[in-house]
């Protein structure tokens, strides 16, 4: 009888100690949800926040994009920095009730996001539509960002663009937004990328509002109409790196005309979305940017 009770009691209490591990064990496995900040009028950002280390490396996507297409790029980097990723107002899971989505206001989305992850000292790293969109914000926070860093952008901010070319850029978009899309994007795609990432970016980035999407394009193209994309450069006197494939040619001289100092990584037969189809060589690129910006001690 004092066996079996003794036995009772040890069934009871291994009972007792597996609820234990499995309720803490959920706990602790939780995930980290992503955050939301109200950008500077009201439309919620949704940010994440991995890592620790200084400087804090802020990720912002390009046009049509979204934080996802980090992927690659946040366990690597979250080993030595704090890694920020956002989406952009109209991107992702951030808010999209703005009637029109320019450059100046995506750089708030980015400066609301550094605000209440508190960084200091910032490195931003953008894609594609996510160049001019940090040199915004660089001009919004002369006193955090140390140094900028462009993917597949920034290669001429001195490009003269004229409205007709424009108009014919954005006419297939405006006709059949997700076929022109496709088109649109096909372009600046490797034809040896992986067909299954070629298909996930083409069927992802089609599938944008196309409202948000047009105005963001407008938006982005008339700094090339109005030279406001190399102006605002004048303002920034803080170091640039590119990391870009070989696909459009740099104009290091018309750049360095406007800002504190350009260089540029290129990685040979690299397309569009490198960080995703080239990511170990990409980040390794992109470690080198980190340092060359370090080195420069502008700050």
């Amino acid at each position: 009888m004092k066996n079996n009770t003794y036995g009772q009691y040890l069934i009871s209490l291994f009972s007792c100690i597996l609820v234990l591990i499995l309720t803490f064990g959920t706990v602790c496995a939780q995930p980290e949800w992503p955050h939301i900040v109200p950008s500077k009028d009201g439309t919620p950002i949704s940010y994440e926040i991995h890592g620790k280390g200084d400087p804090t490396l802020v990720f912002v996507h390009g046009w049509s994009c979204d934080a996802r297409y980090w992927r690659a790029q946040v366990p690597y980097f979250s080993e030595k920095h704090r890694v920020v990723v956002l989406d952009l107002a109209g991107h992702g899971h951030s808010g999209s009730t703005r009637s029109r989505y320019g450059m100046k206001a995506f750089g708030e989305d980015v400066q609301a996001v550094a605000d209440a992850t508190g960084s200091r000292r910032i490195i931003l790293v953008g894609h594609s539509m996510g160049g001019p969109v940090i040199a915004e914000a660089a001009r919004l926070m002369p006193d955090r960002v140390i140094g900028l860093i462009g993917i597949d952008t920034l290669e001429n901010i001195e490009y003269s663009m004229t409205r007709k070319e424009r108009d014919l850029m954005i006419a297939p978009l405006k006709k059949d937004f997700r076929t022109g899309c496709r088109q649109f994007a096909q372009e600046m795609i490797s034809p040896n990328t992986d067909p299954l990432l070629r298909d996930w970016i083409l069927s992802d980035m089609s599938a944008a509002p196309p409202a948000v999407a047009l105005s963001a394009m407008n938006e982005m193209m008339l700094q090339f109409i109005t030279g406001e994309a190399a102006g605002i450069f004048d303002d920034i006197r803080i170091p640039v790196v590119a990391v870009n494939g070989d696909m459009w040619p740099i104009n290091h001289e018309g750049n360095r005309r406007h800002m504190f100092s350009f260089d540029a990584i290129v990685l040979k037969d690299a397309d569009h979305f490198l960080m995703m189809d080239r990511s170990e060589e990409f980040n390794h690129a992109l470690d080198k940017a980190i340092s060359t910006i370090m080195q420069k001690k502008v700050k």
